[in-house]
This record gives structure tokens, sequence and C-alpha cells, in this order.
């Protein structure tokens, strides 16, 4: 999908930074959220993403996208990451990257698949695996900005063992829909995310409400053809494919 940059100051950062590994933790055993320092980082929205470079001793580099997932901190973000089987660089990133060692970055890079806080309107936000990432940094923004503005995220997963972020990720605007297996005494079966679902846990259709739908490209068209069905404008309903990063 075609990645357009966002006009202004966040245009700024086209070429390589060093970013240095100031910290970590692990979202699941294969999902590690990497947090990077990035002197005279210009800021992002909601949504955007960031190209990683790796180079090893012998000139060898390898690049790869991965999504931002909380809004910057001064020069402090976020990436989480999650490993993908022979995956090179993701791999390395989850497993093997040290605290203190750098990665170079480029970006923030998008413009299509954002929410800004300022200005932002309502918004459902659909997420399937590891398309949550975008979808929390909205989420984040949103709540630190102290916005009224409504927002409900679906977020579906095979497992409990799989969801990111924990507790963070939770509160009244928030549905779960596990596909293969519920947490114990959870009150929906095992099963894909519905039509009745996005009505009842999402917004309904109106002139200024937008969509967002990230993960695999099944779900996507799955996910986005159910709101169209529902009466969201196509023209609002934004969508954001992940392939394996690896």
């Amino acid at each position: 999908m075609a990645r357009a940059a966002v006009p202004g100051r966040l245009t700024a950062a086209r070429g390589w930074r060093p970013a240095e590994l100031a910290g970590e933790r692990f979202e699941t055993p294969s999902a590690r959220t990497l947090v990077l320092r990035v002197a005279d980082w210009p800021g992002h929205l909601p949504g955007q993403h960031v190209d990683v470079r790796l180079t090893a001793a012998d000139g060898y580099r390898a690049v790869r996208s991965y999504s931002l997932a909380a809004p910057a901190d001064g020069d402090i973000l976020e990436l989480t990451v999650q490993r993908v089987p022979d995956g090179e660089v993701s791999g390395y990133l989850v497993d093997e990257l040290p605290l203190g060692a750098s990665v170079e970055l480029r970006g923030p890079v998008g413009g299509w698949f954002v929410w800004d806080p300022a200005t932002g309107g309502p918004a459902v936000l659909v997420a399937g695996g590891s398309g949550v990432v975008p979808i929390m940094a909205m989420l984040r923004a949103r709540r630190a900005a102290g916005s009224a503005v409504p927002m409900r995220a679906l977020y579906s997963l095979r497992t409990p063992a799989q969801r990111y972020y924990g507790a963070e990720l939770g509160g009244d605007d928030v549905f779960f829909a596990y596909t293969r297996r519920v947490p114990e005494g959870y009150a929906r079966d095992p099963g894909r995310l519905t039509a009745a679902e996005l009505t009842e846990h999402g917004l309904p259709p109106a002139p200024d409400v937008t969509c967002y739908v990230c993960g695999p490209n099944g779900f996507v068209e799955a996910a986005a053809t159910m709101l169209v069905e529902l009466g969201h404008d196509p023209a609002r309903v934004r969508t954001e494919r992940f392939g394996p990063s690896r």
C-alpha cells in the first residue's frame, strides 16, 4: 500500500538517525517492545512507522519497517517487534539486541493511517494480531491528551497468551475477540470478529467517524468490508496491511 508523508515538521527527518536501545519489555514470548532514544527526534503521529536499518560487520545491511507503538516522549520512542520464523531482522531485534546498542532509524513515515490527538475526530480502531501496534499508539495518544473524543477499539487475536500490552490495553473502550481460545470465564466463545460485534462495540456510522483497520491481508479485507456494509463511508475506512517483517 502506498504511504505518503505527513506535511510539515513530521517530514523533516528523512535521513538515517542513530537510535540507542534505552529500555525493553516483552509483551509476549515472541514480541518485544524496544524503547529507543533518538537525538533530535522531530515527533510523530499515532499510526506512523519507521524504517529500521541494521548493518553487519562485513557491511551487509537489512532494512525493515515497524509501526510506532506510542507517542513520542521527547527523544524517546517505542517500537513493538514480533519475531517471525527465520526472520533475520525481527529475530535479532527480539532476541539479541542488547541494552545500549544502536540501530539506525529513518522516519517518521506515513500520512494516511494516522490519528492526530489535536484534530482527530471519533474513531473505530480494529486490529488483528500484531496489527494492534499502531492502534495502541492511537489509544495512548488519546489518553495522554485527555481527549473526550469517542474512540472504540476491537482487537482480534488467537489466544490470551498472544495479547500485547497487558492491562494497559483494556477498559470499556476495548473489546477482545479471541479466535482459538478464550480466558477462563470469558463470556464469548472462540471465533472470528463479527459484524454484530463491530456494531455493538464500535461506533455508529457518521460523517465524522473514521475507521482504522490494521492486520494481515485477509483480516483487513474482511473487517473493512463489514464496516462498509454496516454503513461506514468507504472513504473513511483506512487500512494498513502487515506482511511478515523478517
